[in-house]
Parts: structure tokens; C-alpha cells; sequence
């Protein structure tokens, strides 16, 4: 049997704000059968996480591509490797069978055709929708766990801020420090991201960046006596303005420099006589550093979910040919909560 893939590809490296321009969509006839004992599998894709870091792979050069497997460069014209669920259509790996569901790195595109090494494990749904495997129950929620309860190291009644509150890791992040008996103010781009963490989401209160000329000064009146915690997922002016608001001892955690990566002219510069009197420790972090945490991710978001004290927030759009304009709007604040691509049934 074949079928037609159709699959997205960049046209050329992507060194400022993406654009759909850059991207554009291929087809081939694919044979829908393996060699036997090659380890070949083929997956019919069904859901596909959309994340900011993919930039930075697609550039033609930063520094993180030689820092992580996760994130070396995409090759022009080829197909783009993305973390998502699908289910097995074929298989020569004794590991997989035809009708598995499985979740890990598969592709932008309609089949994934996997060779070689790859990272790939079937999946238990666990009761949830299957799209909870690409964002809460994924990276994007190990990420928001590992960052805030390893990287942190939280204590009851500490004061947290979190920048991109509204996204798909830091909607999680003061979700959990909100049940972890945190105070929580958050930050995002409008008026109705403001309401929905005050809101929908219950953090003690949020503020749009947009609206202020002074972060320092706004940091300062909705932290009168400090930040315990800061969790970075935009870096720049906002890590400068957080760093002169922490306590003694405080911590920040980066997860992403959201403003930096289209915008080679911002960078962040806090005070470093702030960071060595203040004695902060500022430390980057990847999901991948803490899967010795897993397993208590898993069991402690799965109760959360169940008894409904956590919610899945998601931002879905429907087929390959609309990925570049979900990956386009991440860097313009359109999505509220995880953003992934449904690319087909199961």
C-alpha cells in the first residue's frame, strides 16, 4: 500500500522572526512497508507539539545546536523532527507493533519514517486525551515540574514570579506553585491572558508586560519585599528587571529567552553586583537533565489532573499545512497554553 506524505520543510535558514515564506510544504509516495531487520518503522502522525526552541535549529547557527541532541541544526529542504504521538503503521523493530500508539520524536509531516537510533516509546494514554502526551503529560509539563520543584527548590509561601505565565510551561509552573502553597504573580502580553491566569488558572495576581515602561518598578509594586523565585522563559529586560527585585537567595530558573530569539540586539545584562551580594543563583535547565524525576511527574500530575486541582490548557489547530502559522504565532503571543498541531484521527 502507499500513500501520499506531505510534510514541511524550511526554504532557507531563519535568522530573524519567522515568516510562512520560510517554510513550504512537500509530498512523496510512501510505501507503507519495512525491510525485515532493519529497525525501520513508519508512523502515521497524529498530534505534534509546537515549540519556540525549533528557531534556534533552524538559524544558521547558534550556539545551542553543538549543546544538545535535541536541538542540532534542521537541514534546508529536509523534514523537521518534532516530539509528538502517532501510531505504528508498520514495523521492523520487535518493539513495535502495527497499531501501537506511541509517543517521542516523529515529524512535521503526515508519516514519520524512522531509521536507526530514534526516540520512541508506546504510550499508555492513561485515560487522558492523547494530545495530553505532547504538552502536560510531555515535555512541556516535565519541564514546568523539574524547573520548578529540582531547579527552584520551592518552600511553602515563597514568592514566585513567572514571565510568559500564560504559555505552555509557565501556565504549568504556577499551576504548581500555586498548589504547592506559593504565592504566584505572573506576567503575559494582553489584557485577556491577565484575566485567564487571575481567572481560570488562580494565580494571585498578573500583570501585562506590554502595558509597562518600568519593569523594574512594576516587578517592585507587585513584590514590595522580594522575589524568592523567578521562572525565566523570555530573558532580556525581564530577567534584568527580576534580578533587582530577588530576595537574598534567590533563585531563577531559565527555561527560555523568548525575546532573544528573533532579536540578535537583546540580551540580557542583570546586575552581577546584584547576583553576588544577593547570592542568586541563576541556572539554565533542559527537561531531558531531570528524567530522574519522571516517574513523580507522571504519578503527581496524573492525581492533580484526576481530582481536577491542574488543568490542561491547550491550543490545537488542525492539519500539516497550518504548523508554519502555529510555530509563526508562538512569537506573537497568539496562543494561550500548550500549541500543537492535530495532524489526523487515530
Amino acid at each position: 500500500m502507499e500513500v501520499t506524505n506531505n510534510y514541511i520543510v524550511i526554504k532557507s535558514h531563519i535568522n530573524g522572526s519567522p515568516k510562512e515564506s520560510d517554510f513550504e510544504t512537500k509530498s512523496e509516495i510512501l510505501a507503507l512497508s519495512v525491510d525485515l531487520g532493519s529497525n525501520e518503522i513508519i508512523v502515521k502522525n497524529l498530534y505534534v507539539s509546537i515549540d519556540p526552541y525549533q528557531i534556534n535549529r533552524m538559524k544558521s547557527k547558534s550556539s545551542s545546536q553543538k549543546a544538545s541532541s535535541f536541538a542540532v541544526a534542521v537541514v534546508v529542504g529536509q523534514v523537521i523532527d518534532a516530539y509528538g504521538v502517532g501510531k505504528v503503521l508498520a514495523s521492523a523493530n520487535p518493539e513495535f507493533e502495527k497499531g501501537d500508539l506511541v509517543v517521542g520524536l516523529i515529524t512535521w509531516g503526515e508519516y514519520s519514517v524512522l531509521k536507526g537510533d530514534y526516540m520512541l516509546r508506546k504510550l499508555d494514554p492513561l485515560g487522558f486525551p492523547l494530545s495530553y502526551q505532547v504538552g502536560i503529560l510531555g515535555f512541556s509539563g516535565l519541564t514546568a515540574y523539574a524547573g520548578f520543584f529540582e531547579v527552584c527548590k520551592p518552600k511553602k509561601g515563597e514568592k514566585v514570579f513567572v514571565s510568559a505565565a500564560s504559555g505552555s510551561v509557565g501556565n504549568l509552573v504556577g499551576q504548581y506553585a500555586k498548589l504547592f502553597g506559593c504565592h504566584v504573580v505572573g506576567c503575559a502580553g494582553s489584557k485577556e491572558k491577565v484575566a485567564f491566569l487571575k481567572e481560570k488558572l488562580g494565580f494571585d495576581d498578573a500583570f501585562n508586560y506590554k502595558e509597562e515602561t518600568d519593569l523594574k518598578a512594576t516587578l517592585t509594586k507587585y513584590f514590595p519585599d522580594g522575589i524568592d523565585i523567578y521562572f525565566d522563559n523570555v530573558g532580556a529586560e525581564m530577567l534584568e528587571a527580576a534580578v533587582a527585585n530577588m530576595k537574598i537567595s534567590g533563585r531563577v530558573a531559565v527555561c527560555g529567552v523568548m525575546a532573544e530569539y528573533t532579536d540578535a540586539g537583546k540580551r540580557a545584562a542583570p546586575d552581577m553586583l546584584d547576583v553576588v551580594y544577593k547570592r542568586i543563583t541563576i541556572r539554565g535547565f533542559l527537561a531531558a537533565d531531570h528524567y530522574n524525576v519522571y516517574e513523580d511527574f507522571i504519578s503527581t500530575t496524573v492525581d492533580h489532573l484526576q481530582t481536577g486541582s491542574i488543568q490542561a490548557i491547550e491550543d490545537i489547530s488542525t492539519g500539516v499545512d497550518s504548523i508554519p502559522k502555529a510555530f509563526i504565532g508562538l512569537f506573537h503571543g497568539d496562543n494561550i497554553g500548550k500549541k500543537i498541531v492535530k495532524i489526523a484521527d487515530e
